[in-house]
């Protein structure tokens, strides 16, 4: 019994002396963080990149893959953007009127580490644009369409705070341009930079556009401001066109009209249409370009129809509505079914009057020429007398 007894105890002891070894081992297991972790713009206005060099001692993991868990975010902004990856940079775009943050840690998967996953501390970077002149210098009221999905127009007004010699300048990147490019066709209102109509933007869509516009002036700095879009989701496409309303029956009108004109796909869109009934009006949608509406009244006398159209959620994440179409209106004629109601029956009667004339006219007729017989045969029988 003392054997057994002792060999328990050496069991007991080995399984606690195992545990403890296995914590320790854990616990020794340690990674550095990333080193020179930056931010760098590389004048894309807003597009940045992210990038990292390997941490000190990885020589003991070279059989494991390590990843870094990247963190980032505009630096009032609430969510934190997070990413995973085996790479030593990554970019994205930042709204450069406001700070950006971002920190990162390295990653040992858990088959390096005895079954649990080990990070390092983190890494931290902030990067700023070194701001110039005042908030009130900064263009007011930005506004870009793209406009039938062909030609791209932005227009702003001039800072609360600046002069008429202000001169304001717009560039503009996205992906697949080697660097950031001026306006080269520019709006003005006396003299000043109000707009700018931009050229063929070469696969340009599904891609982040960044602008940029700043200014320059003799008395004082201007603060730039800095947008981000994407061109598909500022799309205004033109109305539709050869609009027709046809009454089919007592219950049912059927509208339709073509397709706005342009390199748009028909799949892209979607129609809000506005009819009226004599005085009631609603408004319903669809995407085709053809819609039967049930009549509220059989004796209607008025039905109108609007058209408008905008890129549908299938080809972006939003649309400008295209402006109204011509009204089509339907007009049932109450004089004229009044004028045919009454001259129906007055035809009806005029005929038969007509006829009984003609009847009566024939007779006479008849008549008289019975009566002309007979006095040519007395006068030829006279005449054979003498």
């Amino acid at each position: 019994m003392a054997f057994v007894h002792l060999d328990v105890l050496c069991f007991y002891s080995l399984l606690i002396c195992t545990a403890f070894s296995s914590v320790s081992s854990n616990a020794e297991i340690k990674v550095n963080p990333p080193q020179d972790f930056e931010i760098v713009d590389p004048g894309y206005l807003g597009y940045l990149c992210l990038q990292w060099q390997p941490p000190l001692f990885l020589d003991k993991f070279e059989e494991c893959t390590i990843e870094y868990e990247l963190k980032y975010r505009n630096i009032d902004s609430e969510d934190w953007k997070t990413i995973i990856t085996k790479n030593l940079h990554y970019n994205d775009g930042f709204d450069l009127n406001k700070g950006v943050e971002a920190k990162i840690h390295t990653l040992l998967p858990p088959h390096c580490t005895n079954g649990s996953e080990v990070q390092s501390l983190w890494s931290e970077a902030t990067y700023w644009k070194s701001p110039q002149g005042s908030q009130e210098t900064k263009i007011q009221e930005m506004d870009c369409v793209y406009y039938n999905w062909q030609y791209l127009l932005c227009s702003w007004k001039p800072g609360m705070g600046v002069h008429f010699h202000i001169s304001y300048q717009l560039f503009y990147w996205y992906d697949g341009l080697d660097h950031a490019t001026q306006c080269p066709d520019y709006i003005k209102v006396d003299g000043q930079n109000i707009g700018c109509r931009f050229p063929h933007l070469e696969a340009s869509d599904y891609k982040d556009f960044y602008i940029c516009v700043n200014g320059s002036s003799d008395s004082h700095s201007i603060r730039p401001s800095y947008f981000i879009f994407q061109l598909q989701n500022i799309v205004k496409p033109l109305p539709p066109d050869y609009l027709s309303l046809t009454v089919k029956n007592s219950e049912e009108v059927n509208l339709k009209w073509s397709m706005p004109q342009g390199p748009i796909p028909a799949k892209c869109f979607i129609y809000e249409i506005e009819f009226t009934e004599d005085d009631t009006t609603w408004v319903t949608t669809t995407v085709e370009n053809e819609i039967r509406i049930a009549r509220i009244s059989n004796e209607s006398q008025q039905l109108c129809f609007l058209v408008r159209s905008k890129v549908n959620i299938y080809c972006s994440d939003d649309g400008i509505w295209s402006e109204w179409s011509d009204q089509q209106c339907w007009k049932d004629d109450i004089w004229k079914e009044t004028l045919v109601f009454f001259l129906t029956p007055f035809a009806f009667v005029s005929l038969f009057v007509l006829l009984v004339t003609c009847l009566l006219l024939y007779k006479q007729k008849a008549v008289l020429k019975t009566i002309f017989q007979r006095k040519k045969e007395v006068f030829s029988h006279q005449d054979t007398f003498c």
